[in-house]
């Protein structure tokens, strides 16, 4: 495992309504987990959202990043850093994109009523990581599966809420049609979560765009591991492990 792990797959209360965990609890949780920074990645407007159809589109994103933007004000007291993610969705079948901000997106108010596959595709034109998650995720509420192989650079083949046969499948798409392996725990509440995923490398991420750039260049490695493995990795970490 890496020296730098970080969360790549993260939900707060009360941006995404499934959330059971605020923003504080989820900082504490990784820092304690000796995490170097996390990924909040809650359900945008066409997902699980905790805001009232019937805002406007600018309401809808100003509340969207509140919980991001309560994160990074948290985020050097806590002593975690704090990375700005998003997680798309169409009828079940969901999309992690990084490397956008929340100027990117008021200022598109058009992807609201575009064809996902259209609207994949201006995300990854204007510099986006995109990775489709846990795609062989079954639910009552998912109605068949689909797949977007020529729309993302990767796809999530250990997502820690899923179950082996999922993820297994999932590595199987992913090494068939030539897609980065991705990694993240899908977390909704903190450390209740037994089980961890994430991305990991040697030396620290800048910021949203340098994590891109190195996913899409094979510079991070996936993982996965227990609460109690993360605790010990961060117990090694304090002993002086890292440089």
């Amino acid at each position: 495992m890496g020296k730098y792990r970080y969360e790549t797959h993260m939900h707060t209360s009360p941006v995404s309504r499934c959330a059971k965990a605020s923003v504080r609890d989820n900082l504490e949780f990784y820092k304690n987990a000796g995490y170097d920074g996390v990924f909040i990645t809650n359900h945008f407007l066409d997902g699980n959202i905790g805001i009232s159809p019937d805002a406007s589109y600018e309401e809808k994103i100003n509340f969207y990043f509140s919980d991001y933007e309560e994160a990074v004000r948290l985020s050097g007291k806590a002593g975690i850093k704090v990375f700005c993610g998003v997680e798309i969705s169409n009828r079940g079948t969901d999309f992690l994109i990084y490397g956008l901000g929340k100027d990117w997106y008021l200022a598109h108010p058009e992807i609201a009523d575009m064809e996902k596959s259209d609207e994949l595709a201006l995300m990854m034109d204007s510099g986006a990581l995109i990775i489709q998650a846990h795609p062989f995720r079954e639910a009552g509420y998912i109605d068949h599966i689909r797949l977007y192989p020529r729309h993302v650079h990767g796809a999530e083949v250990i997502n820690a809420c899923r179950t082996d046969f999922e993820n297994r499948m999932a590595k199987l798409y992913a090494q068939s049609y030539g897609l980065l392996e991705f990694a993240g725990t899908d977390n909704h509440v903190a450390g209740a979560r037994p089980f961890l995923a994430g991305m990991c490398c040697d030396t620290p991420i800048k910021d949203e765009r340098d994590f891109a750039e190195r996913v899409k260049h094979g510079e991070m490695s996936i993982f996965a591991c227990t609460n109690d493995q993360a605790a010990a990795a961060a117990d090694n970490n304090t002993k002086g492990s890292r440089p």
